[in-house]
């Protein structure tokens, strides 16, 4: 059993607008024990974090770990131990970059997942939903429209977001494969996308009887259903069938913004994704036909975001970056910050993360009980929110489960 005690770290967690006083922090066998102003705690070694603003480890709620190109199809065709390898210089940048828990949205196996757990990669804590589940020519249907082939693969490769089920019993036996293999909760798509050829935006992907059908088995377990959605449409009926998280949002409506506040379910805006692949898309290997959907939803989402925070709407930070783009990961808190406070772009990478995840009281928070998950940062983000940004360039700290990933020679 390993013991630390941190002094003089004055808070940020996006709960206030200002950095708590000076507090100690006294961590036991990687979790928090204690966390006051002054604490009685016979420790193995200290650690002075004073003039820096220490933070949870931040939450990235939609990443794709095993995506090293934006070109999805020819990501899906790689072999598995090249993906995995991929995805592992991937995962330690994110943790590099500050971010010690992230969510994968499709793709990420339990195979990775205990590779990381065992310590085999440098990574974030690892939160899976298996493959999202797809119709035929929906999202992560990478075959264009004369392509036929069989894609039963897509279930196995490791490079594959997703995978291919059409009607109630398929769609129900696959769900309940990725809950067998160990998914976390469930990633379906249930509308159109970018990244994918012959599934415009708006699309109603699955029928309400399958919806609600995932919905039911993903309650049974336990847990519950994440859906890709843009438009308003789509959005309303996966709220009737049960769908409690909301991934991306862009063309959601008012009213419908009114009933997620009122109804308690969350969304994770995803806006530097469409802001790179508007610039860049062409340049890491996104198909044409894909950058021509990107300006359906660029300026649509960052004016919704204004309007889901203003309705008290609980927002996880999500990236969703493809390959090379995952550099700018954290290119979405100054994005956000041009548009709502700085607190609350914060909250959405720690306790507002925590909440998505459903992991309230161990990551996003520094307090009795939660995973030692800690950063410093070389200055106050609340004021600053690009010190959260360089890759990790003004973070002289990054702790994981009370284990320093980096730590400056400074300190």
């Amino acid at each position: 059993m390993t013991t630390l005690l941190i002094k003089n770290a004055r808070i940020v967690d996006g709960t206030s607008t200002e950095p708590t006083a000076p507090m100690q922090i006294a961590i036991e066998d990687g979790r928090i024990r204690d966390v006051a102003p002054s604490v009685s705690f016979s420790a193995d070694e200290e650690l002075d974090l004073d003039g820096l603003t220490v933070m949870p480890g931040l939450i990235d709620c939609h990443v794709h770990t095993i995506a090293s190109s934006a070109n999805l199809g020819l990501n899906a065709s790689l072999p598995s131990s090249l993906v995995a390898a991929r995805a592992a210089t991937l995962m330690k940048n994110m943790i590099m970059r500050g971010f010690t828990t992230v969510r994968d949205l499709g793709g990420a196996d339990r195979g990775l997942q205990l590779a990381v757990e065992e310590g085999h990669f440098t990574a974030p804590r690892l939160v899976i939903c298996g493959k999202a589940l797809s119709q035929t020519g929906g999202h992560t249907d990478y075959r264009g429209p004369y392509d036929n082939r069989d894609v039963s693969w897509y279930a196995q490769a490791l490079g594959t977001l997703g995978r291919i089920c059409d009607g109630k019993p398929e769609l129900m036996r696959a769900a309940r494969e990725e809950l067998k293999g160990g998914a976390q909760f469930l990633k379906v798509m249930a509308d159109g996308g970018v990244s994918s050829p012959s599934d415009p935006v708006g699309y109603l992907v699955y029928s309400v009887d399958e919806l609600k059908a995932l919905v039911e088995i993903a309650n049974g377990f336990g847990t519950y259903v994440a859906a890709h959605l843009y438009a308003d449409a789509a959005i309303v009926r996966a709220l009737d069938c049960g769908i409690t998280c909301i991934e991306h949002g862009n063309l959601i409506g008012d009213e419908t913004i009114k009933r997620v506040a009122r109804e308690g379910a969350v969304v994770v805006p995803t806006n530097i994704t469409y802001d790179l692949l508007a610039r860049k898309g062409a340049e890491f290997g996104l198909p044409p036909e894909s950058v021509a959907k990107v300006a359906d939803v660029r300026e649509a989402g960052l004016e919704r975001l204004v309007k889901l925070f203003e309705a008290g709407v609980t927002m996880g930070y999500g990236s969703d970056l493809l390959g090379g783009m995952q550099t700018e990961q954290s290119g979405e808190f100054p994005l956000r910050g041009r548009f709502i406070p700085s607190d609350a772009v914060i909250r959405s990478a720690t306790v507002d993360a925590a909440k998505v995840l459903r992991m309230e009281g161990e990551v996003g928070v520094i307090a009795p009980g939660a995973h030692a998950d800690i950063i410093a940062v070389d200055g106050n983000p609340l004021e600053n929110l690009d010190l959260l940004t360089g890759q990790g360039a003004h973070m002289p700290l990054i702790m994981q489960g009370g284990r320093a990933i980096k730590k400056a020679s400074s300190l």
